[in-house]
């Protein structure tokens, strides 16, 4: 948000989205306590140069497509800025709870199967946030089309991300990333 305001002079959410945001976020946060995940019988030792770079990786490919979708919004399709502020409601919301999919799991998001608290938590807090830019409580309606546009760029962003989490886990910790059983690893490329 900040490089947008600050290269653009545009703010690409408004406060009252930030707090939306926020409120739904924790709706699907909590459940994750519930999730299911592998232990060890030891306690974990995580080393902070991995957990920093595949988050540093991540964050740099999310502000990446954040300012795709600006620029198709702004430059291709000649949105107003309302409606572009909408749309990146959406998208924060859509494809930051998708990202909670990508952390939870060193090998692919489908690796190991979520909680269905945690399936219903994050799907139900985006029929809300969808509902919400749909038909602009405190917003500017949207309208279908651009919410199902939203959904297919954050969904193909997410399994873009999804590889390049493989790839920085392979390049940051090469022998931890042996270790993982072969079968929850893919090809980056078919």
């Amino acid at each position: 948000m900040t490089l947008a305001i600050l290269v653009f002079n545009f703010y690409p959410v408004t406060a009252v989205m930030i707090v939306m945001l926020a409120l739904l976020n924790d709706g699907a946060i909590l459940s994750i306590a519930y999730d299911n995940v592998h232990y060890r019988n030891q306690p974990e030792a995580w080393n902070m140069r991995v957990v920093l770079g595949v988050s540093t990786v991540l964050g740099i490919f999310g502000v990446a497509a954040a300012f795709g979708l600006f620029y198709l919004a702004d430059r291709v399709f000649h949105l107003d800025r309302a409606h572009i502020q909408t749309l990146m409601y959406l998208k924060l919301s859509v494809a930051g709870h998708l990202t909670i999919f990508l952390t939870r799991t060193r090998g692919p998001f489908w690796s190991i199967r979520p909680a269905p608290i945690l399936l219903i938590a994050v799907f139900g807090t985006q029929v809300v946030a969808t509902l919400i830019a749909v038909y602009g409580l405190f917003m500017t309606p949207l309208g279908w089309g651009w919410a199902a546009l939203v959904w297919g760029y954050a969904l193909v962003w997410f399994l873009v991300n999804d590889r390049v989490k493989l790839l920085a886990y392979r390049l940051l910790d090469p022998v931890q990333s042996r270790s993982v059983k072969p079968s929850t690893l893919t090809p980056l490329v078919a």
